[in-house]
């Protein structure tokens, strides 16, 4: 049969496997070639005759099996030209487009649940599911999530952004269906990346043990670290023990054969003593091959696979054995896909095109935009890499984001100083917890939004024990398109809360240099620095906004520890209030703005920098609460930040009790910001530098000095 391997499960022919050899069709590869492309309106049009009749999964029903293959072909250049228009995670997408038209067409959506893990593979499910019209809006303001969510459509039934969390909410589902008496189909779509996550095997755990009926989908792509490829301790490929033990299985073509004869034999055919010689024939199996089975047979599920997750034919078949089967065992289906299948540039492209910017479809060029100042996180991974090269305690750890965080150009120069730990942040700061233990000075670097997965440890094995691991916090504030699962507006409410920890959070590239020198002789206690997402300033804008000397940015000398600075003061006038500007981060710079429109119009404006949440420096804050009559703070995150650290201050202190101190805190709004521009967020938030000087002018002006808004709107926008 051409590589194929035929497995049966229950009554129906479950086959083909994956196996070395290729085992789609031919009429499966001429499928997925790339269709012709029709000039229409001056563009190149692709003709979709099929995907025009899908409104709603339902009419995928009128189908037959051999014509899913165009379908699918159509479905994976709608989803490439509606990414090519907005940007977004593409190469996931591109990898699940059979198994998404293979799930709708076989389960009866939206009763039978699907859930996808992380969702960054949703894009062909939302085509499918009414939303085909709206796919220009992606990740815009007000349209379309890049992930599932469950107050866009009841397809779907539950949201994620963040990883290795699908298990456990389709158990619960199947939970309560079985509680309600309801026969439905809980479906969870996993990556072999958010298979790496410990919450995974927690779920499996208990689904094998509780024994409810659902069905758990290992897209194995062969990306268990995003992306693939970089230098790191463990060699260049793939992060985690898991991406061997697939690969072991995927070669095992052998194993799948006996053993599936075995079961099915045992199961339909025998009686009953050649029941126990087949089932004793299927244990001997699993020792010769993978020495005792599967790991997630072990685990209480029946293991299928792995199938071609290329092939619809199969796929339909297996789906539909499944759905079919009787029984309370959890089932797991291995299927093998190709991230980034279908499009050449994708394909041959380091990290398959996983996230991309808006693209020419002809070219696969990304119109990514150019800027002459480097990003934050190169800011970071080349101070990281400078501090290497003179302390040899110096070492990495990442969460499977390598790239994301700066991680992968510090592998590449220290790759057995580089640890990449897979999608499990838990493990990734205990880990950093033991290399301190030894005198090793570990930098972990992890998105502010996927610290909150490892904050038990952060607190129980770091902040707890006193252990000077340095926690980098890329995408602290508000991260644009990806919107709120990914938001990093919680970071200094969520640490601001911990004894021990020293927090800080640089205005600029210059602080950040200087405060991550500080940060590598803390050796008594934890610290953390955050910093946003985007680029950095540049020498001429911080000259000029800041007052910074030109050519002298480079400079990486330390910082006194809980020491704040004062940019900008000037001298009070008797007929205005003055008024003070206390920031923290990179809202700094927009409160400068906002200090020049206030003294236009006659305040006394002090712009003063935190530079720490902890230690505060309370004698700057106590000097600022008693020579000003207004005090503004101004910080990129949550409610029970920097402010509330600021305000607690001032009233344990007894400076507010006097009632001449106007206080007001700019903080992220307490609602989750949507995806949208970072510009377009932070003017949502209320935290650009017109809000902030139109919030000190209503806080300062005296009464009947601004008669209404628009006259505020006009002062602030002069």
């Amino acid at each position: 049969m051409g590589g194929e391997v035929g497995v049966r499960v229950g009554t129906g022919f479950v086959g083909p496997v994956w196996s070395t050899k290729r085992v789609a069709s031919d009429r499966d590869s001429r499928a997925c070639r790339k269709p012709r492309m029709m000039a229409h309106g001056g563009e190149k049009k692709h003709r979709t005759p099929l995907l025009d009749g899908v409104k709603l999964p339902r009419d995928l029903k009128k189908f037959s099996v051999s014509e899913l293959h165009q379908l699918a072909t159509e479905l994976r250049w709608d989803t490439i030209q509606s990414v090519a228009s907005t940007g977004g995670h593409l190469g996931s997408s591109l990898g699940v487009v059979e198994l998404t038209v293979a799930l709708h067409y076989v389960f009866d959506t939206p009763q039978d649940k699907i859930i996808w893990d992380v969702s960054h593979q949703c894009y062909p499910h939302k085509i499918l599911t009414g939303r085909r019209d709206q796919m220009h809006t992606l990740r815009k303001r007000e349209g379309l999530s890049g992930f599932t969510k469950r107050d866009e459509s009841k397809y779907d039934p539950f949201g994620a952004g963040h990883s290795s969390t699908s298990i456990s909410a389709a158990l619960g589902m199947a939970v309560a269906n079985d509680l309600d008496k309801k026969k439905t189909h809980n479906i969870a779509v996993i990556g072999d990346g958010a298979i790496t996550g410990g919450m995974a095997y927690e779920a499996m755990n208990s689904a094998g043990y509780l024994r409810n009926r659902m069905l758990v989908i290992l897209n194995d792509n062969g990306q268990v670290s995003l992306p693939t490829g970089h230098n790191s301790a463990g060699g260049v490929r793939p992060s985690g023990a898991l991406s061997d033990y697939t690969a072991r299985l995927l070669s095992s073509s052998r194993f799948l054969s006996v053993r599936g004869m075995a079961k099915s034999m045992s199961t339909q055919l025998l009686p009953g003593g050649l029941q126990e010689l087949a089932k004793q024939v299927d244990t001997f199996t699993r020792g010769m091959i993978n020495h005792g089975g599967t790991l997630f047979e072990e685990l209480g599920f029946y293991y299928i696979g792995p199938v071609d997750g290329h092939n619809i034919e199969s796929l339909v078949r297996v789906l539909e054995n499944i759905k079919n089967l009787d029984g309370d065992k959890p089932i797991f289906l291995h299927v093998k896909t190709e991230k980034g299948r279908g499009y050449s540039f994708a394909e041959s492209a380091f990290d398959k095109y996983h996230g991309v910017a808006k693209f020419d479809v002809e070219s696969g060029k990304q119109q990514k935009s150019s800027s002459n100042t480097p990003a934050y996180t190169s800011v970071f991974s080349d101070a990281l890499i400078r501090m290497a090269e003179h302390d040899c305690k110096v070492v990495g750890i990442t969460a499977a984001m390598p790239g994301g965080t700066g991680m992968g150009k510090f592998g590449d120069r220290y790759p057995e100083r580089m640890f990449d730990v897979g999608i499990a942040e838990q493990h990734a700061v205990t880990f950093a917890a033991g290399l301190a233990c030894e005198g090793y000075k570990p930098y972990c670097a992890i998105y502010s939004t996927f610290l909150q997965r490892g904050y038990d440890q952060l607190v129980h094995d770091v902040a707890l024990q006193k252990l000077p691991v340095r926690f980098v916090l890329d995408r602290a504030g508000l991260v644009g398109n990806d919107g709120a699962t990914h938001q990093g507006a919680y970071d200094l409410s969520y640490l601001g809360c911990i004894p021990g920890l020293v927090i800080m959070a640089p205005s600029d590239e210059v602080e950040m240099k200087r405060m991550l020198t500080t940060m590598n002789d803390i050796d008594d206690q934890p610290s953390v620095i955050r910093f946003p997402r985007g680029c950095a300033y540049g020498e001429e804008a911080l000259a000029e906004t800041l007052g910074y000397p030109m050519n002298q940015t480079d400079e990486p000398g330390k910082l006194p520890i809980g020491k704040g600075r004062i940019l900008r003061s000037t001298k009070g006038k008797p007929d205005k209030a003055r008024v003070c500007l206390f920031s923290i981060g990179t809202r700094l710079v927009d409160s400068v703005k906002a200090a020049k429109v206030l003294e236009e119009q006659g305040f006394s404006v002090t712009v003063a920098d935190a530079r720490y949440m902890k230690p505060l420096d309370t004698e700057l804050a106590g000097r600022l609460a008693t020579t000003h009559d207004v005090m503004i703070t101004v910080e990129e995150g949550s409610i029970g930040g920097f402010s509330s650290h600021v305000l607690h201050f001032l009233t344990l202190e007894g400076l507010m009790d006097s009632g001449k101190l106007k206080f007001r805190s700019m903080v992220i709004p307490d609602v989750y910001i949507e995806h949208a521009t970072q510009t377009e967020q932070l003017e949502q938030a209320g935290l650009n530098s017109s809000q902030i000087a139109a919030t000190a002018l209503k806080v300062g002006a005296k009464q009947g000095e601004l008669q209404t808004p628009a006259e505020m709107e006009r002062i602030v926008a002069m």
